[in-house]
């Protein structure tokens, strides 16, 4: 009896042991060398994919093979010749559910390279852990976090119940025409099933994590000027640049109004109307520069008019009739306007995502996917910009805006534009949370909403 019993204990000692070397295994495959993830991160900022001549091919191939090295099923579109949509698939067990849809866009802005410290596409690392390249912030590191993410996840086991889909989309940073448009109207997508979409946001210079529900639309503005040609050193009314002046300072002065509002604190950027002068043309060219004793006959001006949904939009079409430029001066003018619709809460007549209400079970859900994480978010925002986020609310699609920067300035556009590597990979973690939270979601409470109605 009592060799019996020893022999039963050391039996479980012995099955202890291993169910700890196990675990500790496990936990080891999943807790990968940072400094791999940071690797792969930089190659895919090398890559240079800046207008007007991004290299997609290179970054497509990039894509392929850490989808290849994550078992993930790969598909390429070319809605437009040379520019690739790359789309990745984690097949979730219940696929007749809603899909997850995690946007990316490959593309970056151009650079200015002598006014960056260390090289654009160099990804260069410095001894306070910073990442210095083009699409640091914007938005490279949101796609490969979502790669790392699932990378985590499947190291440890985890089984998604809706399916994952990855999209790494062209030409976001020129309105996204021939990217997100084209495969959020097409056939493919909406053989998806996408329930929820994400997409990028921005970085937050305190503590707290941004998330956006919605985005301003873009308004470009280009008012033109007309008048008399004359000597440079006469004095007569009506001349197109005094007339294109006025109404400079008159938009100078709207300006002013509004962002009197942000530095008061009492709206936020995303929440007020801004108008901001992009270019200046006028004068006539001459070998040297420009003829300086002739006062030009033409003279134009564009402005950057970012309107939020929220806004009536009359009457700032009258005042830019009737004030900014109107025919009594001899100006006219040239305005697009990028309608979209908005989606709102029946109840509240408020965009739908707007509220933490469990009616919005993707924001509740995201929500306490981060705190989870230990992140810390602030209130919901409007975007200030325009994202590919636009083009799947367009199908009636729920897309939030989210990108994991905390402690970070905002340097998306700007020289020397760097992620801190904690920052990366502290998003990671959070992106796994989320992942995980949004891939297991069953609504037992009721059947889910409609596009139109989530």
């Amino acid at each position: 009896m009592e060799l019996h019993c020893r022999t039963t204990v050391y039996c479980s000692y012995f099955f202890a042991i291993l169910a700890l070397l196990s675990i500790s295994s496990t936990k080891a495959e999943a807790e990968e060398d940072p400094s791999s993830i940071i690797s792969r991160f930089q190659q895919y900022l090398q890559i240079s994919t800046a207008h007007p001549h991004p290299h997609y091919s290179q970054a497509a191939d990039f894509i392929l093979s850490q989808a290849k090295s994550l078992s993930l099923e790969t598909r390429t579109l070319e809605f437009v010749q040379g520019k690739p949509i790359i789309l990745l698939k984690w097949q979730g067990s219940d696929p007749d559910l809603p899909s997850i849809l995690l946007n990316s866009h490959t593309d970056v802005v151009t650079v200015e390279q002598e006014k960056w410290s260390h090289p654009p596409f160099g990804a260069h690392l410095d001894r306070q852990g910073n990442i210095y390249a083009r699409g640091s912030q914007d938005m490279k590191c949101v796609g490969m976090q979502y790669l790392e993410a699932i990378r985590s996840l499947k190291a440890s086991g985890f089984e998604p119940v809706r399916s994952v889909y990855l999209s790494f989309v062209p030409d976001e940073e020129i309105g996204g025409r021939d990217g997100a448009e084209k495969f959020a109207g097409s056939d493919v997508f909406k053989n998806l099933n996408v329930g929820i979409v994400l997409d990028e946001g921005l970085a937050s210079p305190n503590e707290n994590y941004r998330m956006f529900y919605e985005e301003r639309r873009a308004w470009p503005l280009v008012i033109k000027a007309t008048g008399q040609p004359g000597h440079g050193a006469k004095l007569y009314d009506n001349t197109a640049m005094e007339n294109l002046l006025r109404s400079i300072e008159s938009v100078r002065r709207f300006r002013a109004s509004q962002f009197d509002l942000v530095k008061a604190g009492l709206k936020a950027q995303g929440d007020v109307i801004s108008v901001n002068m992009v270019f200046l043309k006028a004068g006539t060219p001459s070998p040297t520069g420009f003829v300086m004793n002739l006062q030009p006959s033409e003279a134009e001006a564009g402005f950057d008019i970012r309107v939020p949904p929220t806004a009536d939009p009359e009457p700032l079409e009258r005042r830019i009739a009737e004030e900014w430029a109107p025919a009594s001066r001899n100006m006219t003018f040239e305005l697009r306007r990028f309608k979209q619709k908005v989606y709102l809460h029946a109840k509240f007549v408020k965009p739908v995502l707007n509220t933490t209400n469990i009616s919005n079970p993707w924001w509740t859900l995201l929500e306490e996917a981060v705190r989870k994480a230990n992140g810390k978010l602030g209130q919901p925002e409007i975007f200030p910009a325009s994202t590919d986020a636009r083009h799947f609310r367009q199908q009636g699609l729920p897309a939030i805006g989210f990108s994991p920067m905390a402690n970070t300035p905002i340097l998306l556009h700007d020289h020397n534009e760097f992620l801190n590597q904690d920052e990366y990979l502290k998003g990671i973690d959070v992106y796994v949370s989320i992942i995980k939270a949004y891939a297991s979601y069953i609504d037992h409470t009721r059947k889910e909403a409609p596009r139109d109605e989530l």
